[in-house]
C-alpha cells in the first residue's frame, strides 16, 4: 500500500490536501490566518495554479506575496509544481476555532473584575465630575484601561 501512494505521489504530486496539512509552516502563521489552499488547478496551456480562499481585505496582502508564496509552496511540491496563484475571497472552511468578536460588533466579553484598591482610586479620580452619562462611559473606559494594563 505505502509503495502504490508513493508512486501516485510521485506522479501526481501531493496535492492540496499535503498542503493544508502543513500550510501553517509553508506560509506562516500570519498568514495561514488569512488563508487556505483549495485545489491545484491543472492547465492545459500554462502553468498550474494554486487556488487559494483569503478572507476580505487580506487578497490584497496575499496577492502581494505571491511570488514568495509560490516559492514556498514549490519548495513543498517540487520545482515547477505552482507556477501562479487564483485567489478567491471567501470565508475560510478550515477554522478550529471561532474568533474573537470584533471590538465593533458591539458584543463585549465580560472582564475580570478591578481590584478593590484600584477600583477606588478610579472612582476617587472622577468624583469632580458629578454623576452621569460622561462619568459612567469613563468609569468603563477606566476600568478597561486598567484590566489590559
Amino acid at each position: 500500500m505505502a509503495g502504490a501512494i508513493k508512486v501516485l505521489e510521485q506522479r501526481f504530486g501531493r496535492g492540496v490536501d499535503g498542503l493544508a496539512a502543513r500550510w501553517r509552516e509553508i506560509v506562516g502563521a500570519a498568514l495561514a490566518r488569512r488563508s487556505e489552499p483549495v485545489k491545484l488547478v491543472r492547465a492545459r496551456v500554462g502553468p498550474t495554479a494554486l487556488e487559494i480562499r483569503v478572507e476580505g481585505p487580506s487578497a490584497a496582502l496575499i496577492q502581494h506575496q505571491a511570488e514568495e508564496i509560490i516559492t514556498r509552496v514549490n519548495m513543498f511540491l517540487g520545482p515547477g509544481a505552482v507556477g501562479r496563484l487564483r485567489i478567491i475571497q471567501g470565508p475560510l472552511r478550515g477554522r478550529t476555532a471561532p474568533e474573537r468578536p470584533s471590538p465593533h460588533s458591539g458584543r463585549r466579553e465580560p472582564g475580570r473584575p478591578l481590584e478593590a484598591a484600584a477600583e477606588h482610586e478610579l472612582v476617587e479620580s472622577l468624583g469632580p465630575l458629578g454623576e452621569g452619562r460622561l462619568k459612567k462611559a469613563l468609569l468603563g473606559l477606566g476600568r478597561e484601561v486598567m484590566r489590559r494594563s
